[in-house]
């Protein structure tokens, strides 16, 4: 959060769609409050009762009604997004309080919504050029909505069967330290980056592209590839899902070989020798991941 606040006060203010989408996500994340209004358990969505359940429903509800009031039509779009993510984030800490069985899908929820999110806002800070409703990643691919599905079934299933498995805490621990380890770096690159970075490659080279070397970039080659990499085994080690660590790893870094040969033969074809020399230089940061090989 400190990294973001610094980067807006050095880039100057948010645009309108940036400050629209943190108005909107902090009033999604304010359902968790609703604990201290009702004068309840904190752990709401876990207690029994239809109570807590019709206080989240009248929220939703309240929530949506204002920002069809506030916002037109393109910023609504904006809005909702954000808002749903900030539900989640605020619903994901009322799971995380507590001794409830869900705590640790509480951390899941928590994770999942704030990484969705900041990607939107830290394109919004850096890039607004490029920013689109895509910026949030929540059509990412089929692919990643599968695999975000199978982990939610396989969670829920196991939880009914094995119940033991998911009360690993020190497993758990483990997951959210890598989920907050990948998303950290991955940020730490978009904003080294600056208007350089962009979630789509770029065929074309524009006249401010630069090659960054610097920061994070001197660790890694593709820093935001090494944070998403870990970042989404994290979210599965963080679950205690084994099945969904297995296929995520697997699945992760047969995208981002594929991803970063696609992208570094870009890089060169951009900046030539001075990619190559970096190359040689700088590892991928991904395990057995090498690169495009070029033929001599």
């Amino acid at each position: 959060a400190a990294m973001m606040a610094a980067a807006v006060a050095r880039r100057g203010r948010l645009g309108q769609e940036g400050r629209a989408s943190l108005c909107s996500f902090l009033l999604g994340a304010s359902v968790a409050a609703l604990p201290l209004l009702l004068g309840s358990s904190p752990s709401l969505l876990a207690a029994p009762g239809l109570r807590g359940r019709l206080a989240l429903a009248l929220h939703v509800a309240g929530v949506n009604a204002a920002l069809l009031l506030i916002y037109p039509r393109p910023l609504y779009k904006i809005a909702v997004r954000a808002c749903f993510l900030g539900f989640a984030f605020g619903c994901g800490l009322l799971l995380s309080v507590g001794r409830s069985a869900w705590r640790h899908f509480g951390w899941y929820m928590c994770s999942l919504s704030l990484f969705h999110y900041s990607e939107y806002l830290v394109t919004a800070i850096n890039n607004p050029r490029s920013l689109s409703l895509d910026s949030f990643l929540l059509n990412h691919s089929f692919e990643y909505n599968l695999a975000a599905l199978s982990s939610w079934v396989e969670f829920t299933l196991e939880k009914l069967f094995f119940p033991e498995l998911k009360q690993i805490t020190w497993l758990s621990t483990v997951g959210l330290l890598m989920v907050i380890f990948g998303d950290c770096l991955r940020k730490a690159a978009m904003l080294t980056a600056g208007s350089n970075f962009n979630h789509i490659v770029q065929n074309e080279k524009s006249d401010t592209h630069t090659l960054v070397t610097s920061g994070v970039y001197g660790w890694f080659r593709h820093p935001s590839y090494v944070g998403w990499f870990y970042w989404s085994i994290g979210t599965q080690v963080l679950l205690c899902n084994p099945i969904c660590v297995v296929g995520y790893a697997l699945a992760s870094w047969r995208f981002f070989r594929e991803r970063i040969e696609e992208e570094e033969i870009t890089l060169i074809h951009f900046f030539g020798e001075e990619y190559l020399e970096y190359k040689r230089k700088v590892p991928s940061g991904l395990p057995f991941i090498k690169g495009v090989k070029l033929e001599l």
